[in-house]
């Protein structure tokens, strides 16, 4: 029987409750489908923080790719200044465990309600690929002349030929194999580019030759599109239909992607992955929402986003009936159960959400 060693962040606010269904769903998952979950908890988050200085503990990153992969609640503390617990504890752990890929699907479930009119799971149903660990987010630059009228900041864009590439390469190897041609809900596999091309020339030339390079020569079977990232943002709303999957670099994956989520029917039910594909890498699987203080210790948060998570956890593990098993609970309990996707307003408390999916999983 394979073991599946998950290190997991229940983190903050919410966190703990919506990581306490995904474990929930991803054990009856594994008894079902004859494989075991071996979790290890770590209290990383913003408690520890007030409580010991730290945001991680020396040794902690070590500890973290000795798993098979992680499962994250959410960080984020309203007594801590912003910034600290993000770069301390989710930007270092993706820097140095090189998640270099962001993996987020977007995917309308049937009853979820969609604030595009006329748009439905059959429209709303792609992939965004984002590049994870270079660009802009990386923080070359600097400010001089801090708290004077002549101030200057610089925040650089900065990618490598390497960078883009292998993220390049993990996309369209995910076209291949996952595009709508390979699910049966097209004729072709396609791979789009959002860029920035007319004005950010330099960064993303480099992104436009490298996508027609690589494409041309090794994956010459799957379409390749490129889109401006502001008419991209158009698209989402005027025709989701049209996308596959879609690949872009850091800052602008951000962004598209949160307006994504609100398409399929905003962050409870949206979840992601932060991949590192090499061999041996540790990737790192949420929900994109955050921790949502009021509600803690409510029992009313929605799990969804984290039971999804969950899902996207066991297929990167090669466990796919399994992450089936769960994507299709999922969807029976959003046509068939929930009033709503917002917390306090589905109609059944955290756990028996969990419950519900947990049972159908069975």
């Amino acid at each position: 029987m394979k073991t599946i060693n998950i290190g997991v962040i229940p983190g903050d606010g919410t966190g703990p409750e919506v990581i306490a269904e995904a474990m929930k769903v991803m054990n009856a998952a594994a008894a079902k489908f004859d494989f075991k979950v071996n979790p290890v908890m770590y209290d990383f988050g913003g408690e520890r923080y007030m409580r010991t200085g730290e945001t991680l503990p020396e040794g902690a990153i070590n500890d973290l790719k000795q798993h098979d992969a992680l499962l994250l609640g959410a960080i984020g503390h309203p007594d801590i200044k912003p910034g600290i617990l993000e770069k301390g504890i989710l930007l270092k752990m993706r820097f140095e465990l090189d998640q270099y890929i962001n993996l987020r699907p977007v995917r309308l479930y049937p009853g979820v309600e969609c604030p595009i009119k006329g748009k439905g799971p059959a429209e709303i149903d792609y992939v965004v690929v984002r590049e994870n660990t270079g660009g802009i987010y990386t923080g070359t630059g600097g400010i001089s002349m801090e708290g004077t009228p002549n101030e200057v900041a610089v925040q650089s864009m900065v990618y490598s030929r390497f960078q883009v590439e292998r993220c390049l390469r993990y996309a369209f190897d995910y076209a291949a194999k996952y595009g709508k041609k390979a699910r049966g809900k097209g004729d072709k596999n396609t791979l789009a580019l959002v860029g920035k091309t007319n004005v950010l020339t330099y960064a993303y030339g480099l992104w436009d030759r490298a996508f027609n390079e690589v494409g041309a020569a090794d994956y010459a079977d799957i379409k390749r599109e490129y889109y401006h990232v502001d008419a991209t943002c158009l698209y989402m709303v005027e025709c989701p239909e049209m996308f596959d999957v879609v690949v872009t670099g850091n800052l602008f994956g951000d962004i598209i992607t949160d307006l994504a989520a609100i398409t399929q029917g905003g962050l409870g039910i949206s979840a992601g992955g932060n991949i590192n594909p090499d061999e041996g890498g540790v990737s790192m699987f949420e929900p994109i929402g955050g921790t949502a203080p009021k509600f803690t210790g409510l029992n009313q948060i929605n799990p969804l986003a984290a039971i999804c998570a969950g899902a996207m956890l066991l297929r990167e593990q090669g466990q796919e009936a399994a992450a089936d098993a769960i994507e299709g609970a999922v969807a029976k309990v959003t046509s068939e159960k929930l009033e709503s996707m917002a917390a306090a307003r589905m109609g059944y408390s955290t756990t028996e959400v969990g419950d519900m999916v947990a049972d159908l999983v069975s």
